[in-house]
């Protein structure tokens, strides 16, 4: 079974276009400013209605080991941006099965 190919950046600002009948430029604005907002707010939580929402989580510190020498170390805390799909979202890709 072939697999399909991902939307481009060129394939949605061309479907934005067509869509709200606008420029491709504008589109374009449009996309990179919402992904930019994105990036601003995303210490902050940054939901996207229907879709996801984006956030910051921290992770302890904890053991690991090194898979080529068996070595034990110490794995530093940090934060991580992680995104969260919305259960539309889910639904709409995978449908509920009826009972």
């Amino acid at each position: 079974m072939a697999q399909a190919k991902p939307m481009t950046k060129g394939d949605i600002v061309d479907h934005l276009s067509k869509k709200l009948g606008t420029t491709k430029r504008l589109s374009t604005q449009f996309l990179e400013e919402f992904v930019s907002l994105a990036h601003k707010q995303a210490k902050k939580d940054f939901t996207i209605p229907g879709l996801g929402k984006l956030s910051v989580s921290s992770r302890k510190r904890r053991k690991g080991r090194n898979p080529s020498t068996g070595e034990e170390i110490v794995i530093p805390a940090k934060k991580v941006l992680k995104f969260r799909v919305a259960k539309a979202a889910t639904d709409a890709v995978f449908p509920p099965k009826k009972k």
